[in-house]
């Protein structure tokens, strides 16, 4: 199964920008597998964050897949030109669009891996009919539009109705974890079925990024090798 292996995902909107690719390096060093790129549009989310320019320099900065998380009201105006940017994945919440299968379709017929991605209020039941189209269902354990928020506890209980579908459909699809990750939970969140964690504050606000990136590495691998 293509999720049975724990991916970190470095979140960029927590790290300098004065030195980005360096510190993209850094965590990449360090054991990161994806690095995660949030585009906010101030309408969806209430903040505004960056976009296709940023993009295309982080692409040239890093060999890793670029996980591609847009916060933005009718993503699908906007999927061909992340993709042609360097987007290795592009997420899409379900709230955002009233075409998500036909977005989601869109994502992997311009050659990228597609994600849907649920809000704290949003129930896992919105995705049932579209699981076949996805390679990565995204929870979000905070309400999206800034870093360094507490996590919504509620994200354990998605994630494990997440992990029951995936299993009784016998799908592939990653289940991954935005907002309020860290060395504290991250272990239950990777019992519970979680595979792609993303972290910001907890690698990028931190005095050692690469130390954050591989014991978080560490706590979540050992995890699901215990559930095992």
């Amino acid at each position: 199964m293509s999720y049975a292996r724990i991916e970190i995902a470095p979140s960029i909107l927590s790290s300098d920008f004065t030195k980005l690719g360096d510190e993209v390096r850094l965590v990449e060093d360090a054991g990161a597998d994806v690095i995660h790129f949030d585009v906010m549009d101030g309408q969806f989310v209430p903040n505004i964050s960056i976009g296709i320019p940023v993009l295309e320099s982080l692409r040239k900065a890093t060999k890793l897949p670029l996980d591609v998380h847009l916060m933005i009201d009718r993503p699908e105006r906007y999927i061909g030109d992340f993709v042609k940017a360097g987007a290795t994945r592009v997420l899409i919440h379900q709230e955002a669009t009233v075409h998500l299968d036909r977005a989601l379709v869109m994502i992997r017929e311009h050659g990228a891996e597609a994600g849907a991605v649920i809000n704290p209020a949003t129930p896992v039941v919105m995705l049932s009919d579209v699981l076949d189209k996805v390679d990565t269902v995204l929870v979000m354990s905070v309400n999206p539009g800034f870093g360094g928020q507490k996590f919504i506890v509620n994200a354990y209980e998605k994630i494990r109705q997440l992990n029951q579908m995936r299993a009784r459909y016998n799908a592939s699809f990653r289940i991954e974890v935005d907002g309020g990750v860290d060395s504290e939970n991250i272990e239950a969140l990777a019992q519970a079925g979680g595979n792609t964690f993303v972290a910001g504050s907890s690698i990028f606000r931190t005095a050692d990024p690469a130390g954050a990136t591989r014991q978080l590495k560490k706590l979540a691998t050992l995890a699901l090798s215990q559930k095992a």
